[in-house]
């Protein structure tokens, strides 16, 4: 997978301990879970004006950060979707631990880097269509976080180390699902943490 933004810059080198499955999988729910608190707490009570603003000009407002979200969701939810329907169909037996692909690794790694200390310039296909957005990019953020949830969910019956997904820019770059799943929810972290430096005053 290859998020907008994303860099291939290498991390240093180290050796890994292999992650359970189960485990990996914990994490990301309960980090998606953790953020769908926080778009409830701190986004849901916003008003129009306060959803909207914006730090200084080419900033994004918070509604951006969210519908930026909805757009990568909504380019690959239905594609991880499709393929662990076609893993079950094939009854893929679930791994032990988890495996990552060099590629992957590094964008992650690259994503964790805050939007305030780096930042990116996100293709026009995938940036915000409108300045004004509506409040209901906060339930669509809610919708797919949920829809995510339950991939990762579905996710614990297959083995996520064999399938691969297409990238929409890149088709012939396709990252292990592991990956995949671990950038959606890196990529969320990383916007959510942008939206809420504005609501601070930051940029």
């Amino acid at each position: 997978m290859f998020l907008p933004g994303a860099s291939l810059r290498p991390p240093p080198a180290m050796s890994q301990p292999a992650t359970r499955t189960t485990d990996f999988l914990d994490q990301l729910t309960a980090d998606l879970r953790a953020l769908q608190d926080t778009v409830a707490q701190d986004f849901r009570p916003l008003t129009d004006d306060q959803l909207n603003r914006r730090p200084g000009p080419g900033k994004w407002s918070v509604g951006q950060c969210l519908e930026h979200l909805n757009i990568i969701g909504g380019l690959y939810l239905p594609v991880i979707a499709h393929k662990l329907q076609q893993a079950q169909t094939r009854t893929s037996r679930p791994a032990d631990t988890v495996k990552r692909g060099l590629v992957g690794r590094r964008l992650t790694e690259a994503m964790r880097v805050p939007a305030s200390e780096k930042a990116t310039k996100t293709p026009q296909q995938y940036a915000p269509s409108g300045s004004r957005l509506p409040r209901t990019v906060i339930e669509v953020f809610n919708r797919q976080a949920d829809e995510l949830l339950t991939l990762l969910q579905q996710a614990r019956e297959v083995n996520i180390n064999s399938i691969r997904i297409p990238n929409v820019v890149i088709p012939l770059l396709r990252l292990r699902l592991t990956d995949q799943l671990e950038l959606l929810v890196v990529h969320a972290q990383r916007h959510i943490a942008q939206a809420e430096r504005v609501l601070e005053g930051g940029k």
